[in-house]
């Protein structure tokens, strides 16, 4: 499974929001709070064009700034069907 991970902090009601909406389509995710993980926040600021725009939301290695659900449903999506693409046992020996 691709690892979702929610960049958020105290206060941000896009962030309420989106998790409301990620818990309701019953996604698996990390919270990491940007105010208390300087990394975090770093990390934020390294794809939002400097800025602390939260929420970020990673999917596997893409970074999405202020997503809502369906985008990262999406890509979900997309990340599945790529490896069941990928994968050997679904490939024909014919």
């Amino acid at each position: 499974m691709v690892a979702v991970t929610m960049y958020w902090r105290p206060g941000c009601g896009f962030c309420s929001m989106l998790q409301r909406d990620l818990d309701a389509a019953e996604l698996e995710y990390e919270k990491v709070n940007i105010w208390e993980d300087p990394a975090a926040a770093e990390y934020v600021r390294s794809v939002a064009r400097g800025y602390e725009t939260v929420p970020t939301v990673t999917v596997g290695d893409t970074a999405l700034v202020n997503p809502d659900v369906h985008q990262i449903t999406a890509l979900l999506d997309a990340e599945a069907g790529s490896d069941v693409a990928a994968s050997p046992e679904d490939q024909s020996t014919e």
